[in-house]
């Protein structure tokens, strides 16, 4: 069994003797029952893991050896995805970090049912945080996919956008499949993806001047909390690592 591993947010060094934050000792000793002397793999974000056993009991861990592993796709995909339930995004934000997203961008739609400024914004970004982490923990990536609210899909769309970029917008009823597309675009993709109900006609108009192409994924309806997912793994199927 592999074992277990953990995201510090603090830069990490073969041979030091860490302090565990808080939460994550707590997870090792109480929710995974590990003690010390237990194998843990700890990442920081900056690239490959290290591996380590605990000590004093669960509270620090002694990092042995670095592994320059990564786990990335060879394709950068970004996801755009118009504010949703609090459950579903919870969903399409821990799948699209396994699936090899390189960044989530959240925006407000006209048909958008959730509307979050301020401390609300904040709370539920952080929550949304830590999904990405514990994603990564799981899927063994070892870098943090970025994810952020803008504040209306224009700015979204230009900023995850550009000339060396791939935009594409979700459409049932497109002439062209995401498949078929992405085979001749570069290696860096943007999938914007609507809420319930999809993008009104002045917001789909309002990607295709930002460069966005419209794209179908097959011949059914998808909902918006498995658009984006289908998306980003029909990316990795055509162009990234699952050929």
């Amino acid at each position: 069994m592999a074992d277990p591993r953990f995201f510090v947010d603090t830069e990490l060094v073969t041979g030091q003797v860490l302090d565990l934050p808080k939460s994550v000792a707590h997870h090792a000793l109480h929710v995974l029952r590990l003690r010390d002397g237990d194998g843990v793999v700890l990442f920081d974000g900056r690239g490959g893991e290290f591996h380590g056993r605990l000590s004093t009991r669960g509270t620090q861990a002694e990092l042995t050896a670095h592994d320059p592993v990564e786990r990335e796709s060879p394709i950068a995909a970004t996801l755009i995805q118009a504010w949703i339930a609090t459950d579903k995004l919870d969903w399409v934000v821990e799948k699209a970090v396994e699936l090899g997203a390189v960044r989530i961008a959240l925006t407000p739609a006209r048909r958008s049912v959730v509307r979050l400024d301020g401390a609300r914004l904040a709370k539920r970004l952080e929550r949304l945080r830590d999904i990405v982490v514990a994603a990564c923990c799981q899927c063994g990536r070892n870098r943090l996919p970025p994810i952020e609210a803008f504040i209306d899909l224009e700015s979204a769309l230009r900023r995850c956008g550009g000339a060396d970029v791939a935009g594409f917008v979700l459409q049932p009823d497109a002439p062209g499949s995401l498949a078929d597309l992405a085979r001749s675009a570069a290696g860096s993709f943007t999938v914007a993806v609507g809420p319930e109900g999809g993008f009104e006609d002045s917001e789909l108009a309002l990607a295709e001047r930002a460069g966005y192409r419209p794209a179908r994924l097959g011949a059914r309806v998808l909902r918006t909390e498995t658009a984006g997912l289908a998306a980003l793994a029909a990316l990795q199927a055509t162009v990234g690592d699952y050929r």
